[in-house]
């Protein structure tokens, strides 16, 4: 287990050095974030021991079933599923330092009243909807500029950037339009100069898209199955992108 996961890392983050070379951008500015829904904490602290310190969940339940056993080996753990204002207390309790799906403002509310209360402040990426699909969270592109103006008001929340799940497609030439349309947000929202607002961050692209996104300009890619292996059920099942 150990020998597969160390060897799944190497080729992951060579895929990111080489996407990086050929995109002449310092590999330096491409983190990854290892999504580790199903994942043992077992297997994860192997990842963190070779040297990977980024993780991320997608259901506030494994949040929690994990952070004792991974609390003592460092680590940054953000959350990438849909917000339910109900488990904001949970996020908070388990030190996740980062929210990158935050995409409407009611439950901009509820956290920044939850850290009030707490005394504490969040960082968050606002998530974008930019294949347009009904399946998927996220605000629309055309509604992005007055969420991030909304949630700045809030200074319990610090925007750090944008997140997006892409397309899921084979063809390159319907991917590429997502991310192109994330970074075209936050040259947008830069020129706004909008206070407590800070847009570093492009969380996009996975394992099959990773390079394609590197190219468009992200500076996190999210990757689970090519690191850990493949899961028992469907990654709809995990993902927790169904409104239904």
């Amino acid at each position: 287990m150990e020998s597969d996961i160390l060897h799944n890392l190497d080729i992951i983050l060579k895929r990111i050095e080489n996407a990086c070379i050929k995109s002449n951008r310092n590999p330096d500015e491409v983190k990854l974030l290892m999504a580790t829904k199903t994942v043992s904490a077992e297997k994860i602290s192997i990842a963190l021991k070779a040297g990977q310190c980024l993780i991320g969940e997608n259901k506030v339940q494994e949040v929690k079933e994990k952070y004792e056993d991974l609390k003592p080996i460092p680590h940054t753990s953000h959350f990438i599923g849909h917000l339910q204002t109900n488990k904001i207390k949970d996020l908070l309790r388990c030190e996740v330092s980062c929210i990158e799906s935050l995409d409407r403002y009611d439950a901009a509310e509820k956290l920044q009243q939850r850290l009030e209360f707490e005394d504490k402040t969040m960082d968050v990426f606002i998530q974008v909807n930019t294949s347009n699909e009904e399946s998927k969270f996220g605000v629309a592109p055309k509604d992005a500029v007055e969420l991030v103006k909304k949630v700045a008001l809030l200074d319990r929340i610090k925007i750090k950037g944008l997140m997006t799940i892409g397309l899921f497609s084979a063809e390159e030439d319907k991917i590429r339009p997502c991310f192109k349309i994330l970074k075209n947000l936050q040259q947008e929202i830069l020129q706004l100069q909008i206070p407590n607002v800070e847009m570093k961050e492009l969380s996009m692209g996975m394992s099959g898209d990773l390079e394609i996104a590197i190219e468009e300009g992200a500076t996190i890619v999210r990757v689970g199955t090519a690191i850990f292996g493949k899961r028992i059920y469907p990654d709809s099942y995990y993902w927790n992108e169904g409104k239904a």
